[in-house]
C-alpha cells in the first residue's frame, strides 16, 4: 500500500485523488485490523506476524507522513516526531531483541497511537479545517499519545531486559 500511497499522494490536489486516498486508507485500515483479529482468534499468531505487522504498519505510515510531509501538507516538527518515534523504537526493539532473544509484541498503547496517527493522516486528506474541534483533539491526542508511548515502549524494554537477566 505504500507505493499507491505515494504516488497518489504526489498529485494529492488533482480531482478525486483525495477521496481515493481516504478510501484506500480505510480499507487498509480495516483489512489490517481483520488480519490481526483473525490470527487472533484463531490462535494463528506468529513470532513472522508481529514483527512483520507493525514493521508493515510502520513502512505505511512511514511513506504516507513523508509524502505528505514534501507536499506540505503536515508541519515539520509532527513529520520528525512521527519518523523520530519509528526509527528509535525500531532500533530499540532490534537492540532489545538481540538481548532477550524474542520479539517484544505490540502494546495497545502502540495500536492506540498508530490510530490516532492515521485519523489525523485521514482528516488532513479529507482536508478537514485544522481549526474544527475535531481535527485539534486528534492532531494534539496523537502527539501526546506519540511522546508517552515512546516512553512506555522504552519503559517495557527496561524492564524485559531485566526480567531477562535475572
Amino acid at each position: 500500500m505504500a507505493v499507491p500511497f505515494w504516488i497518489l499522494i504526489g498529485n494529492i490536489n488533482e480531482p478525486g485523488v483525495r477521496n481515493v486516498i481516504a478510501a484506500l486508507a480505510l480499507i487498509g485500515a480495516l483489512t489490517d485490523w481483520l488480519d490481526g483479529y483473525v490470527a487472533r482468534k484463531r490462535n494463528e499468531v506468529t513470532e513472522l506476524g508481529i514483527i512483520i505487522d507493525p514493521l508493515a504498519d510502520k513502512i505505511a505510515i512511514g511513506a504516507i507522513i513523508i509524502r505528505l510531509y514534501m507536499v506540505g501538507e503536515i508541519p515539520e516538527y509532527y513529520f520528525f516526531l512521527i519518523i523520530g518515534r519509528d526509527v528509535l523504537i525500531f532500533i530499540g526493539g532490534v537492540i532489545v531483541s538481540k538481548m532477550i532473544g524474542k520479539v517484544l509484541p505490540s502494546n495497545v498503547l502502540g495500536k492506540i497511537t498508530v490510530s490516532m496517527i492515521g485519523v489525523v493522516i485521514l482528516l488532513i486528506v479529507l482536508e478537514m479545517s485544522r481549526n474544527s474541534y475535531l481535527f485539534q483533539f486528534f492532531y494534539y491526542g496523537s502527539i501526546v499519545l506519540i511522546i508517552v508511548s515512546f516512553f512506555a515502549y522504552a519503559y517495557r524494554a527496561v524492564e524485559y531486559i531485566k526480567k531477562e537477566n535475572k
